[in-house]
Order: C-alpha cells, then structure tokens, then sequence
C-alpha cells in the first residue's frame, strides 16, 4: 500500500507532557559526544545563565519520538515501518531545552511526495513548554521506500 496523499496537513492530537531530567540530559549528552560543560555540569549552565543544565540540540528527537509514532500508526496512513529510512531532520529553536523543561508535542504532516517509486513525508513537531511557549521545531523527512517490484 503506497503512503496516502491525504496525510498532507494531517495534524495529530498532543503527546503526553515529557519532563526533561537532568539525567535524561547528561546520558544524551554522553551518547552524542555533547562534551560542553554545560551539558552535564549545573554550574556551568547556571553561571552560563541558564536554570539548569542545557540539552544538546538534538535532544528533542526523544520528545518528537512519541508525535512520529502516530504518525506511523495512523491506520490509512500506508507507511509500512520496515521500509522506512530516515532521510533529513533539523530543528528550529525558538529556545535551548534545559532540564525541569516539561514538553507536551504536536505533528503535522507537511508534505507526502512520490519520488522514483518511494515516498517521501516531511512532518513537524511543534514542542512547546508547559506554559504553551515555542522551544523547538523538530522537521523529519522520512523515505518510504516503494516496492521493489
């Protein structure tokens, strides 16, 4: 089943708020090689004048995790998940992520395309903190591949 057009500005309901820890952020920061101080040491964000320590900046793929998980179980969606490949992600911060952040995310499909036989879906996820402020965009572009038939 090819991937259905009519995902284009589907938009899912929010995820469950995500409260970030501060291990949280200590064990991602250590898992990409994130070795700013900041990332791991309270004084140092504080004395760089955040409130706590400061998530790498790809962190919130762990938030926008639970918003493409809708998407891929979106019963007419067609995205069979053994067949895709990630294909671009970027993010647009409206502010860093710091731990004690507590992040609810919302997706959108953007756009469903045909390319050579596969398909590709670009989705945001737009994560606001508890007040409802922006943090971060999280852009994904997935490739499903097509059959190889």
């Amino acid at each position: 089943m090819p991937v259905n057009p009519l995902l284009t500005e589907r938009e899912f309901p929010p995820t469950a708020p995500y409260l970030v820890g501060r291990e949280k952020v200590r064990e991602f920061a250590r898992a990409v090689l994130a070795t700013a101080p900041i990332h791991h040491d309270l004084a140092a964000a504080r004395a760089a004048g955040f409130s706590d320590v400061v998530a790498p900046p790809t962190f919130p793929v762990v938030v926008q995790e639970a918003t493409l998980a809708q998407l891929l179980a979106e019963p007419d969606g067609g995205i069979d998940f053994s067949r895709v490949v990630h294909g671009e992600q970027r993010f647009d911060y409206a502010r860093p992520v710091v731990a004690g952040d507590e992040l609810t995310a919302t997706l959108r499909v953007t756009s469903v395309k045909s390319l050579g036989g596969n398909s590709m879906v670009t989705a945001e996820s737009t994560i606001v903190d508890s007040a409802g402020a922006p943090v971060v965009t999280a852009v994904s572009t997935l490739v499903v591949r097509g059959d190889d038939a």
